[in-house]
């Protein structure tokens, strides 16, 4: 009997969770699911803390890592490189283009996803309304999502012509623009590349995970 090469993912309903499912559909690769409701403090359960000490999704086990080994790993931009580089997509082999992509999956990392976070938490799950944290949180996104217009109207995605890991980084934060206050109408550059990447199977399917 083969031995089962099937990648564990754990993860719930978030844009980071959704980073990792996402690439797994593109990929190609076999995964099951396994879904850390973060609502019910799953993610602090001894079992998962095990695989992700920092207590966040997603987390990914894979059975067949570096030398045939398993590798646990966490962290959603260490597994969005791991994937490519494990399976030779979505990661451009250029230098030039390597470094592009991996300046703008650092943006995500560093300005997107905490600053979209941040906009979104205020505005909808903060317990009680704080105006200061409201605009600071909003008018950064705003800018950030006026960066990524410049970028978008000079080239179909991120790192170039090319979709790549950075861009499947940025979309499902992206899709919650409502949540952040924005109206993608107002960037029409990000809205056509939003459009575009919506639109892919594998994206259309791993926004559904878990």
């Amino acid at each position: 009997m083969p031995e089962d090469k099937t990648i564990e993912l754990y993860t719930w309903s978030t844009p980071n969770g959704r980073k990792a499912s996402i690439m797994l559909e593109e990929v190609g690769l076999s995964y099951t699911v396994h879904p850390i409701n973060i609502t019910k403090g799953d993610q602090f359960e001894p079992g998962f803390l095990k695989i992700s000490p920092n207590n966040k999704i997603p987390a990914i086990v894979d059975p067949d890592g570096p030398g045939g080994e398993p590798l646990a790993l966490f962290e959603s931009g260490a597994i969005l490189i791991y994937l490519a580089n494990k399976t030779g997509q979505l990661f451009p082999t250029d230098e030039r283009l390597r470094y592009e992509t991996l300046q703008w999956l650092m943006f995500q990392m560093g300005g997107v996803g905490p600053f979209f976070g941040q906009a979104h938490h205020f505005r909808r799950f903060a317990p009680e309304e704080v105006p200061y944290a409201i605009k600071r949180y909003t008018d950064e996104t705003r800018r950030l999502y006026g960066v990524l217009d410049k970028r978008l109207a000079d080239s179909a995605y991120l790192a170039g012509e090319d979709y790549t890991i950075a861009d499947i980084a940025t979309f499902p934060w992206t899709a919650r623009h409502e949540w952040q206050g924005v109206s993608l109408a107002e960037f029409p550059s990000v809205n056509r590349w939003y459009d575009a990447i919506a639109a892919r199977p594998a994206v259309e399917r791993g926004m559904a995970v878990p």
